[in-house]
């Protein structure tokens, strides 16, 4: 397994600090799990899920899209997303990774995740960690959502999709890890 610089999350900062250090750890943690992986090995699955690193990287970077640039900040969705039929298929980010190269899905994912930083920065500037969403919650009690329950959100999901990720990964190849 290719190795990836992380940087331990600091054991005392504010919260602002601590809320993205773990984000880009988790982040960087999930980069390692797709390091040097070919095609067959991003497309590789582990039985009974049909899940694959592919996917998930997939995934993660349509996470990083919709919550930071749509929900956040209110922007359309872009390509790949815009055009995708979701009501056809709700979980085309996981299926259409499998005719994703490396290269494009990796360029994907670091878009994204560039994009939702910039993003992060801005909603700071405007308003901290209390800068509310441009989208309100479908969910009960409606409202919007604040930049910290997104950022709380985005290392919730990052963190089920590690230990996905380990797994998957250690079956590919052996490859272990934090």
């Amino acid at each position: 397994m290719t190795a990836i610089d992380r940087t331990d999350p600091p054991l005392r900062a504010n919260e602002i600090t601590t809320l993205l250090a773990f984000l880009d750890y988790h982040r960087d943690t999930f980069r390692s799990k797709v390091a040097g992986l070919d095609e067959a090995g991003l497309r590789a699955t582990l039985a009974p899920s049909p899940m694959t690193l592919g996917g998930m990287m997939k995934h993660l970077a349509l996470v990083e899209s919709s919550w930071l640039s749509e929900v956040l900040m209110g922007r359309p969705a872009v390509e790949p997303w815009a055009s995708v039929d979701w009501e056809a298929d709700n979980d085309w980010d996981w299926h259409s990774a499998v005719d994703d190269s490396p290269e494009t899905l990796l360029a994907l994912f670091v878009k994204s995740v560039r994009t939702a930083d910039a993003d992060i920065a801005e909603a700071l500037g405007a308003g901290g960690l209390d800068h509310e969403s441009v989208v309100e919650s479908k969910g009960e009690g409606g409202g919007r959502f604040s930049l910290r329950w997104i950022l709380v959100h985005l290392i919730e999901e990052y963190a089920r999709h590690n230990g996905h990720a380990d797994l998957i990964r250690e079956s590919i190849d052996g490859a272990t890890g934090e």
